[in-house]
């Protein structure tokens, strides 16, 4: 059987590099869960998984909501940083008092840098063949 969400739900989509995360916090204990997976299942890293919960932790709010990431696309690092992003946009639905310190600490923002793309005649994005003078 399905499990059944919580009538109260924020939901927040957080973007970086190519990937998406969708982010869905509802009352609760503060578990967070990663498609099937737990936070610390999902990123092996301890400084990944302080990323996603530093919106969390620089709002006090760390055990006072379950949330609930759908991830895809990127590598761990990007997914990461949009986990981040995702939790920071649905904690301004659960308050607006919350906005000053994101946006001071710069969890609002959508860190635009993508992959350059790769340039006919050139080996990669800038990197040209090597020049010989003879």
């Amino acid at each position: 059987m399905a499990k059944k969400k919580s009538t109260v739900s924020y939901a927040g989509t957080g973007r970086r590099k190519r990937s998406v995360a969708r982010v869905y916090l509802t009352p609760g204990t503060g578990n967070i869960t990663v498609g099937t997976k737990t936070l610390e299942e999902y990123l092996p890293s301890e400084i990944l998984r302080m990323v996603v919960k530093s919106p969390l932790v620089l709002t006090n709010t760390e055990g006072q909501y379950d949330v609930y990431i759908n991830v895809y696309g990127g590598g761990l690092t990007g997914q990461a940083g949009a986990m981040r992003h995702g939790i920071a946009r649905a904690l301004l639905e659960v308050g607006s008092d919350f906005r000053p310190a994101l946006k001071k600490a710069g969890f609002l923002t959508r860190d635009s840098r993508e992959k350059e793309r790769k340039k006919y005649g050139l080996h990669g994005a800038r990197r040209a063949p090597q020049f010989s003078k003879r």
